[in-house]
Order: C-alpha cells, then structure tokens, then sequence
C-alpha cells in the first residue's frame, strides 16, 4: 500500500465519520482503512448516505446498536440524516427487524439526536 492510497482511505474514513483520522498500527487497521473505506466506501454507485443507511438497517437487524450509534452520530453531524428521518428509520425499522430490536434503535437514536442538538447550541 502507498502512502497516496493511504491517504485516500484515511480521507474516505474522516468524510464517513465527520473526524480527521490519522494511520493507525497493526494489520487490522491497515485492512479497516484500506479495504473497507478505500475500497468498498470509496466505490461509485452509492452515496455515503446510502451506505449509511443500508448499514443501519444491518446494523439493526443483528443488534449491533452501539455500531449503530456511531453510525447515527456521524450521520447527524455530517448533515446527511435529519433528527426527523432518524425518527422515521427507527419506526421502519421496527415492521422489518422486529419491535425489540426497531425500539433499541429508536432510544438510542433519540440518545444521538439529543446529543447532536446540544452540540449544536455550544
């Protein structure tokens, strides 16, 4: 890997999460940045948003809410998901992933929509 495909992955990997991301060590980063962000985000045909959005409901539906939560949080901060449509997605997501787990996703995007309006009146 150059430090030119590096750079593009970590670059993919700051605009996914809205934070600047520096290399990190070891091989599992090294395949996180290179191959999921400079690879598979990087590719065309989908948005970020739709990425997004196809990994919440993944997310969703093997009750990994604390990805999730990262994932919301990045969403809202980056502009790419309102409060109002995280709302909506949650109820969704509650006919197509069950009640329980669509009602875990709706208290913890209410947790991130609550956080995000506070950061937004600092």
């Amino acid at each position: 890997m150059t430090s030119e495909q590096r750079q593009k992955s970590l670059d993919m990997m700051s605009k996914v999460y809205g934070w600047e991301m520096s290399d990190g060590p070891g091989d599992y980063f090294a395949h996180t940045a290179d191959q999921v962000f400079g690879e598979v985000w990087s590719r065309e045909g989908l948005s970020i948003r739709d990425r997004r959005l196809l990994l919440l409901g993944a997310l969703a539906q093997s009750g990994q809410i604390d990805v999730a939560e990262i994932q919301a949080s990045s969403a809202l901060a980056n502009g790419e998901l309102t409060p109002e449509q995280l709302e909506e997605i949650s109820l969704f997501l509650c006919y197509y992933v069950g009640w329980p787990l669509g009602t875990k996703m709706h208290f913890m995007f209410g947790k991130v929509i609550d956080n995000h309006r506070k950061s937004q009146k600092e």
